[in-house]
């Protein structure tokens, strides 16, 4: 988020001093890590949880829809820096990976073949297949059906323009191509404080996190894109937009495979459908990955509870956030997801054996012995009033800014950096009214379709995707 918007405030005002603070060694190394996320270019062509099933029986796409155009506008970006040379490699962060679905049991196939008649007329969702037949199936994933019984009812959904994004090569990308423009890049170092000056200014204390060394900056605008540590220091700054916000933080782990063998059966990230009652963040999904050029599996997630807000974090996180403004949060939002709650405590208590036996699922013929856990990035969900005045726990990503616009902090998760564009174009009109009516122009130089919606027009939709799946190299 944060290399994103720096790189959009430099294509729009060259002059300006960027500055970027980074607690850990490099940047990347949270939830960008392409080990720490699931890396699905996330454009709704498989995320089940995006399309619920309305009360009665037909299928919401409003959710997907929204989703997709958003993840559409990140690769008409992302294609302008391509052409800018700031990306000059896309093969570096972004790869052709099928996105699938998988899923089994009558009222499963039945809702599995609802969503695709939904969707597969929508232009933004052309090229999407389905089919009940299972040697197909094995065609496009061979996993997925050596060992399953011909008996049970399968059905799957296949799109070949799926993509899969290492989110840390391409943060790493933009950074580089601001440092060499001119941003200052200050890594070792902590904030440790943010006030308001007199002179409307923000003055930021930062600590070197090796030596200790103290330092002041001043800045008329400052965006926190600090992941899971973004509530804590936004509560820091005082301002009361951020009052009543809490977080909910959930850990996780993937299995991982990097053994070529089994790697070479499968090339498709392939989600299935979260059990009745469970959360959106347990949809499980068996995924390519390609990080530094090299295919992996994952298969996850497994949740659990941590009291960090960062993998890198302190277990003081959570209890670092209360405040007498968000108590009622937190504990209304805990007792209104006791389902939540008991679905973490089942999946951190759950064995060896039974995390095993959810991706025998997906692939039946799994072997342990290919397999390994490894542990991913924290998620902190947003936690806070509704319009009804209850508290909740928001799945999504929030901007929170101050009424003057100066400064601004991103909170949430999923689906993140697939939209991180879209998102840091809301906060530029957000934050820079004055500015955005003259930066219009230049806006659209880099993303075409700001403004308005791909969607609604099948013929430009087809034009974009094309054009921008030519500018990175993957399949149209």
């Amino acid at each position: 988020m944060s290399a994103t918007l720096g790189t959009l405030l430099k294509q729009l005002e060259p002059t300006w001093d960027i500055q970027i603070v980074e607690r850990l060694g490099d940047v990347a190394l949270e939830s960008s890590n392409p080990w720490n996320n699931a890396g699905t270019g996330h454009s709704a062509l498989c995320e089940l949880n995006y399309t619920p099933e309305k009360a009665d029986g037909s299928i919401d796409i409003t959710n997907a829809v929204k989703i997709n155009e958003q993840f559409q506008v990140s690769r008409q970006f992302w294609s302008h820096l391509v052409s800018e040379g700031i990306l000059p490699d896309p093969d570096r962060f972004i790869s052709s990976v099928p996105h699938m679905n998988l899923v089994w049991g009558d009222d499963n196939v039945t809702y599995l073949r609802k969503r695709y008649e939904a969707l597969k007329d929508h232009p933004l969702f052309a090229g999407m297949e389905y089919t009940e037949d299972a040697r197909q199936i094995r065609a496009w994933a061979p996993l997925l059906i050596p060992g399953r019984a011909k008996s049970q009812p399968i059905a799957a959904t296949f799109t070949p323009a799926g993509t899969d994004v290492d989110f840390g090569a391409l943060t790493r990308m933009l950074i580089t191509g601001l440092v060499d423009n001119g941003a200052k890049l200050r890594t070792n170092n902590s904030v440790t404080s943010l006030k308001r000056t007199k002179q409307g200014t923000w003055r930021i204390g930062i600590r070197h996190e090796l030596g200790g060394t103290p330092l002041d900056m001043e800045a008329r605008f400052v965006f926190v894109g600090a992941g899971g540590g973004a509530l804590n220091l936004l509560q820091r700054s005082g301002i009361p937009e951020i009052r009543g916000f809490g977080g909910f933080p959930i850990s996780g782990q993937f299995l991982r495979t990097d053994n070529p063998d089994v790697v070479a059966k499968h090339t498709a990230k392939v989600y299935g459908k979260a059990a009745v009652g469970s959360p959106p963040m347990s949809v499980p999904h068996l995924d390519t990955r390609v990080v530094d050029g090299k295919p992996s599996l994952l298969f996850g997630p497994y949740a659990g509870f941590s009291t960090k807000y960062l993998k890198s974090g302190s277990l003081f996180d959570l209890f670092k956030a209360l405040r007498p403004h968000n108590l009622s949060t937190f504990i209304g939002a805990g007792l209104s997801n006791l389902s939540l709650v008991k679905y973490l405590v089942g999946e951190v208590f759950a064995s060896n054996e039974k995390k095993f036996a959810s991706l025998r699922e997906f692939a039946p013929k799994a072997d342990p012995k290919d397999w390994y856990k490894i542990t991913a990035g924290q998620r902190v969900q947003i936690m806070k009033k509704g319009p009804d005045g209850k508290a909740m726990i928001q799945f999504g990503t929030e901007v929170v800014s101050s009424k003057d616009g100066s400064i601004a902090g991103l909170l949430g998760a999923s689906p993140g950096a697939s939209t991180a564009v879209p998102i840091m174009l809301s906060l530029l009109e957000k934050c820079f009214p004055d500015r955005i009516d003259a930066w219009a122009p230049e806006l659209k130089a880099m993303v075409p379709s700001y403004g308005g919606q791909l969607s609604s027009n099948k013929t430009t939709a087809k034009k974009s995707m094309a054009s921008t799946a030519k500018a990175l190299s993957i399949r149209a």
